[in-house]
């Protein structure tokens, strides 16, 4: 597919990175909504919540959707993702990772970057109750990089699964690493990590076996986070390990069904890989929009909505009218 021309333009206060990113995370304000919690019990006995909202009639059409790092249902862009898709005739599930709805999970694993077994639990339970024909996926970094990991590695997806969108999303996680690890990154980098230590240490208490107190003293970046915890629990050798086999980069041009990957070019947390051009040019079913400012999981606009959430809106709505 051609590269997509954006329409994009940050307000003028918002054309810098980081005020557009910080912005939106932390002050932008979005009314909550009606929403009805539901936990599924995944196949190694630990729990997913699901939080939907409805769109007040009976719909043939559903979007799931998929948290960053750290995120949860309760995120402005999952809360105005949702709002914005109920308007339009859209039931919406907000997935909340292993760990992410306010309950820690059962077991030592959680979740990660390529945690594409759980998002596939979350597809056959919402298949199972037989009310939607059209299923769309979103997913905003990490949650970008599962989903985009899932329908590009998956041989068959189930006909329901239509199209695809992914926000500001690391599809080189090493890339991504690099830049999350740079001076410009420091205030986000000590953000995550100060969230990711406070669950590591709770589940330290309850699995003292599995990692020990003097172990996490050890933590000082992400990557240190990603030896010690995410690659041991998950199966993998050590980060760069959990890196590689994780990143969606090497899947995308399996892609089968439409999708749009929305990245700005400004967004400090990816690394040049992050934008795939190449891969977009010779995809029929990659659409990638890079504009120039957004920051990470930003774009603001003037009104109710960010720009992500109109124009997924817009690129989902097309493509299941096709």
């Amino acid at each position: 597919m051609p590269l997509v021309s954006s329409s994009y333009r940050s307000p003028y206060f918002f054309r810098n990175s980081h005020l557009s990113t910080i912005y939106s995370a932390t002050f932008r304000n979005v009314n909550s909504l009606p929403r009805e919690r539901e936990r599924i019990t995944l196949p190694d006995g630990d729990f997913i919540d699901l939080d939907w909202s409805y769109c007040g009639q009976q719909t043939e059409k559903v979007l799931i959707m998929l948290h960053g790092l750290e995120g949860n249902s309760n995120r402005h862009y999952m809360l105005g993702t949702a709002s914005l898709f109920n308007k339009n005739s859209f039931d919406c599930i907000a997935v909340n990772f292993r760990g992410c709805s306010g309950e820690p999970n059962k077991h030592y694993r959680s979740y990660h970057s390529g945690v594409t077994d759980d998002l596939e639990s979350v597809l056959e339970h919402v298949l199972e109750t037989d009310r939607y024909r059209k299923i769309v996926i979103k997913g905003f970094s990490l949650g970008g990089n599962v989903m985009l990991k899932y329908i590009g590695e998956k041989e068959s997806l189930p006909k329901q699964i239509k199209a695809a969108v992914a926000i500001s999303v690391p599809v080189s996680l090493s890339g991504s690493c690099i830049e999350l690890h740079k001076l410009k990154n420091k205030l986000y980098h000590d953000n995550f990590k100060r969230y990711l230590l406070a669950k590591l240490r709770q589940k330290q208490k309850r699995f003292p076996e599995k990692v020990s107190r003097d172990e996490i003293r050890e933590i000082k970046t992400l990557k240190d986070f990603d030896d010690v915890y995410t690659s041991r629990a998950h199966g993998f050798r050590d980060a760069d390990h959990y890196y590689e086999a994780c990143s969606s980069l090497p899947v995308l041009d399996q892609i089968s069904i439409p999708t749009l990957i929305l990245s700005a070019r400004n967004d400090s947390f990816l690394s040049e890989d992050c934008y795939p051009y190449e891969i977009a040019k010779a995809s029929k079913n990659i659409f990638l929009e890079t504009p120039n400012t957004g920051g990470h999981v930003g774009f603001m606009m003037n009104g109710s909505y960010q720009y992500n959430e109109i124009r997924a809106m817009r690129f989902l709505t097309e493509m299941l009218t096709k």
